[in-house]
């Protein structure tokens, strides 16, 4: 089975850039669509955007699309997340997933595979 690990995860000032990544070992990650979500202290996880496993289909949540910008390089194992203009509400815990993706938005179930998480820290 795949395993999932995020990285990137740091303090960032308000409006500045971060990359996040989403590296897999244990499988290759081309046969999987990956996603990203993120959990902020007290609210309930959401979606940030997912990839297909060709990179032929996207998904942004919460019209992140703009700032954010998800992609791959299969030949490394690895996602990226490209956070640019960082906002205080972007700070959060952000997780990669295996999941369904779908240029109308992303799913998983009991049987998708989970990073233990990268916290963005956004503070001036």
């Amino acid at each position: 089975q795949v395993q999932l690990v995020e990285s990137g995860g740091g303090l960032v000032q308000p409006g500045g850039s971060l990359r996040l990544s989403c590296t897999a070992s244990g499988s290759p990650l081309d046969v999987y669509d990956i996603g990203w979500f993120r959990q902020a202290p007290g609210k309930e996880r959401k979606e940030v955007a997912c990839i297909s496993s060709s990179s032929g289909t996207t998904y942004y949540g919460d019209s992140l699309e703009g700032r954010f910008a998800i992609s791959r390089e299969n030949a490394k194992n690895t996602v990226y997340l490209q956070m640019n203009n960082v906002q205080p509400e972007d700070m959060a815990v952000y997780y990669c997933a295996t999941v369904f993706c779908q240029p109308y938005g992303v799913g998983y179930n009991d049987k998708s595979f989970w990073g233990p998480g990268t916290q963005v820290t956004v503070s001036s």
